[in-house]
């Protein structure tokens, strides 16, 4: 005589429990404030810098603060980097608008936090410098950027530069890191995964043990 296995009671599918979302990334929305935030707060530090340094520093003298190789001294900048094209500073002016519109729609589509903080220096470095060259003197669009910050005799910059290139170091760094964990987290899921999974009854072996134990 043959026993049927019993059968497990259907599940009602509408009963179950909903999965949960682990490790769910921030809203766009917050991370553009987040991005928005560092920015006004950079945009606050270099503003307030250049002011002190309006007023305690001068372009004859410089005061070291590590020897030779960094230093106070006051200097204005209408060029670019390391005072490149210093006599077009109307079209350097215009690429910082350009490049600063970019930069916060780049905020607006950025997806993870660490993106986010490396946009939030760039642009407000961006906008540090470009409020110099809007409002400051000779004139509109033409102003001469405030640097304070004497590296040796390399060049002269500023907190913004400071920020800009924490920016770019910050983004390099998030995405040799993000690119480093989706290398090892595919082996990884599938490792744990075949580590972890049970295995499942065989309904032959269980029925041909019953009818043994019961002819």
């Amino acid at each position: 005589m043959t026993h049927e296995l019993p059968q497990d009671p259907p599940v009602d599918e509408g009963a179950r429990p909903a999965a949960r979302p682990t490790g769910r990334r921030p809203a766009r929305r917050l991370l553009f404030a987040y991005s928005c935030a560092i920015a006004a707060l950079t945009i606050a530090i270099d503003v307030i810098s250049k002011q002190l340094a309006l007023h305690s520093l001068d372009t004859e003298t410089r005061i070291p603060l590590l020897g030779d190789l960094l230093g106070l001294q006051l200097a204005f900048n209408t060029g670019a980097a390391f005072s490149i094209g210093s006599q077009l500073t109307p079209f350097i002016t215009l690429l910082g608008i350009v490049a600063s519109v970019l930069l916060v729609r780049a905020a607006l589509r950025t997806k993870r936090r660490i993106y986010a903080a490396a946009v939030g220096l760039i642009l407000g470095g961006a906008i540090g410098n470009l409020v110099d060259r809007i409002f400051a003197p000779p004139g509109f669009g033409s102003g001469a950027v405030t640097d304070f910050l004497a590296y040796g005799e390399l060049f002269i910059g500023n907190l913004a530069d400071v920020a800009i290139g924490a920016g770019i170091v910050l983004y390099l760094f998030g995405a040799w890191r993000i690119r480093a964990s989706s290398r090892t987290s595919p082996a990884t899921a599938d490792g744990s995964a075949a580590a972890t999974a049970p295995e499942e009854p065989n309904p032959d072996t269980a029925t041909a043990r019953l009818e043994r134990t019961h002819p």
